[in-house]
């Protein structure tokens, strides 16, 4: 991995860097040869920060940002560039008094011409902390100035452009161990990174430098010692590039892993297996579908073995604990991004597309090998709220829902969970039977206090709140209060229709409407596996709607060749931007799955034809024919100083290469996917 790699030569990377962190000392420079590289499959996202909500990943030291989550009137504010953009996260900060451009020769050709260094800011529209920093900095005139008269300043949404998000973050992870988003780093006119982050806060504080100080320092250390640093970026690069390239030439054997590489995987994820909540990691916790994938896999290999029956267990104890769980929206439905804590209970409330229709294979495969209609009902549940809330009329999904949102009608700032949180007597006065009351607090530990621990709560926005998570189980309480199952069952269901209508009643999360193929793949592989295991009809229609959606929309017939995203439009129709993003290697892999599990639920050929004309053009765009394996962007865009592979520093690989090699090899056995995996992992 480009992370490791990188960090083992710490003194290398340490004098790049020596002289902006010694002014500036935001700038974290490792000398450990042995950073800490993230295993969720969401690596960088600052899980940290995201846990005990005021600790900073760029230095470890405490910061109480100032979170004042309000959204002033675009109308009374001068638009920028981005007012010209599409993607919901760039029109957030259209009236921003940054001077903000869009990624492209625009502002390339501006660096050069004034001699500016770049200052690249990368994140995406449901991410918290790229709020925060938006309200802090961004929304400053102050900081604002100093960017506009220093810096040629650009802003990208990671969603639409994942090949800048890709290269910039390889360079954060590898100079300071961690990364997240927003990420802040400052290139050269040439687009070579020289220093970089996360999330700054604005001021100085607890003897730290806030984001003006970085800024000035910086622009100081490009005046004076010009030439030294524009050496040191193309160092940089240079470092860069020979760590991302393959150490295996076309000439080398190429020996596939053995047996014994994959039963190390299986022991490996049963070392980290947390046996009485479920999941693979202590807090936070993520659900981590892929790992889901390959147990089932070696489930079905061996059914009556003693290490079959154990990883059997391991996935339906997981995954019923987080569907009791408060990362499961026991109201709305779907599942948040993660929980905080070992117990699934408080979540970061986002939710995202790609979880939803990764979640719906895994319960539907649960339900295969259980028949357990508990769950079933979860992939009714996730299909249920990607119908309803992430749906474009035309067959498209959104992208994600934010975790922020007003606590009340007109109120000034925004806070985090707030449309789905509880108080005890808001429940009581909206629950009218003594009885129903009784019980439905019993089942999800809703308390007069609140039940969300105050280490989770730092900033105080879950005060004598309640998330509604069940501790027990559906027996459990049906046994405490002598009712039967269904009886319970039908009371939580007449319980949550009532809490499901006062919830709409209070101001909504922003929704990302950005439409990206990728995840739509995800989405149908959802929609038509649960469709053929349910054997629900309409599940198949959704999927073959959202495939002629992207046919229609996001598929080039001429060329063969897929689009990256489309939008959602002011008046509801699908709008794109002058010259659309060509298509990236998930796109590719994760539609051709897609499309690969509607032919099995439908047996209509021409989704198996499209698959394999799709195919071939991954393969011709993508493959690396000398060094082997796929890029992870197209060729030809000269501003992605790197073309990448998955694997090389991100743990979120395992996804994409579990759904690629089956499409290669035209077989789903439990041997392709130990290979893939193994490839993966080491």
């Amino acid at each position: 991995m480009i992370v490791s790699r990188v960090s083992n030569n710490s003194t290398l990377v340490s004098s790049i860097f020596r002289r902006l962190s010694l002014s500036s000392g935001d700038l974290r420079v490792s000398t450990n040869s042995n950073l800490h590289v993230c295993k969720t499959p969401i690596c960088c996202q600052k899980t940290v920060e995201a846990t005990f909500r005021n600790r900073s990943l760029l230095g470890g030291q405490s910061l109480i940002p100032v979170r004042k989550m309000s959204e002033a009137s675009c109308s009374k504010k001068k638009k920028n560039r981005l007012a010209l953009e599409k993607s919901p996260y760039l029109l957030q900060h259209a009236t921003n008094p940054v001077d903000w451009y869009p990624w492209g020769q625009e502002a390339f050709d501006k660096a050069k011409k004034e001699n500016k260094l770049i200052f690249l800011s990368v994140g995406y529209s449901t991410c918290h902390w790229c709020h925060v920093m938006e309200k802090e900095s961004f929304e400053s005139e102050s900081v604002a100035e100093i960017m506009n008269k220093y810096f040629v300043n650009i802003k990208v949404d990671r969603e639409e452009r994942p090949d800048v998000d890709r290269l910039y973050m390889s360079f954060v992870q590898a100079s300071t161990g961690s990364g997240g988003w927003p990420m802040s780093v400052f290139l050269t006119p040439d687009l070579e990174p020289l220093a970089g982050g996360t999330y700054f806060p604005p001021d100085d504080m607890y003897g730290r430098p806030g984001f003006k100080t970085v800024l000035k320092s910086i622009a100081e250390q490009w005046k004076t010692k010009q030439t030294a640093i524009a050496n040191s970026g193309k160092h940089t690069l240079e470092v860069l590039k020979k760590v991302s390239e393959r150490e295996l030439s076309s000439t080398q054997q190429i020996e596939v892993p053995s047996s014994e590489a994959g039963a190390k995987c299986i022991q490996q994820l049963t070392r980290s297996y947390e046996s009485e909540y479920g999941g693979f990691s202590r807090a936070p916790k993520f659900p981590q579908p892929c790992n889901f994938n390959f147990l089932f896999h070696v489930y079905t290999r061996n059914k009556e073995s003693e290490q079959g029956k154990h990883v059997l267990e391991m996935c339906l104890h997981t995954l019923k604990k987080m569907a009791y769980g408060g990362i499961h929206d026991h109201v709305n439905c779907g599942f948040a991004r993660y929980s905080v804590d070992k117990k699934w209970h408080v979540p970061h409330f986002e939710k995202m597309l790609y979880d939803q229709g990764q979640l719906v294979v895994s319960y539907s495969d649960a339900y295969v090998v259980t028949k357990d209609k508990f769950y079933a009902d979860v992939v009714d549940d996730i299909l249920t709220y990607v119908s309803r809330d992430l749906s474009h009329p035309l067959g498209g999904f959104y992208g994600a829902e934010d975790a922020d949102s007003y606590p009340t009608v007109g109120a000034k700032h925004k806070e985090e969970g707030a449309f789905c949180v509880w108080e005890f007597g808001e429940i009581q006065s909206l629950i009218k039977s003594d009885k129903d009351f009784e019980i439905l607090c019993y089942h999800y530990n809703v308390n007069p206090e609140g039940n969300v621990n105050p280490a989770q709560d730092p900033h105080g926005e879950l005060k004598r709140k309640n998330v509604l998570m069940v501790s027990g189980s559906f027996e459990t309480t049906a046994e405490r209060f002598n009712i039967t199952i269904p009886e319970l069952r039908e009371l939580l269901d007449r319980c949550h229709k009532v809490l499901y209508d006062e919830r709409q009643k209070r101001p909504k999360p922003h929704v990302d409407t950005k439409i990206v193929t990728s995840w739509n793949g995800l989405m149908i592989s959802g929609f038509a596996r649960a469709g053929f295991v349910l054997k629900n009809q309409s599940y198949i229609n959704k999927a073959i709607l959202a495939a002629n959606f992207i046919r229609k929309y996001l598929y080039n017939e001429a060329e063969k060749t897929l689009i990256r995203c489309c939008y959602k439009g002011d008046e509801g129709e699908i709008a794109q931007i002058s010259t659309p993003i060509d298509g990236f290697l998930d796109d590719y892999a994760f539609l051709i799955r897609g499309l690969l599990d509607l032919y099995e639920a439908s047996l209509d050929s021409d989704w198996l034809q499209w698959a394999e004309t799709l195919q071939e053009q991954q393969d011709r765009l993508f493959w690396d024919s000398e060094g082997f394996g796929y890029f992870t962007s197209p060729e030809g865009d000269p501003s992605i100083l790197i073309r990448g592979k998955e694997g090389e520093y991100k743990p979120c690989s395992v996804r994409l290469k579990s759904v690629i090699v089956p499409h290669v090899s035209g077989v789903q056995h439990f041997d392709t996917m130990l290979f893939l995996l193994v490839v993966s992992i080491f």
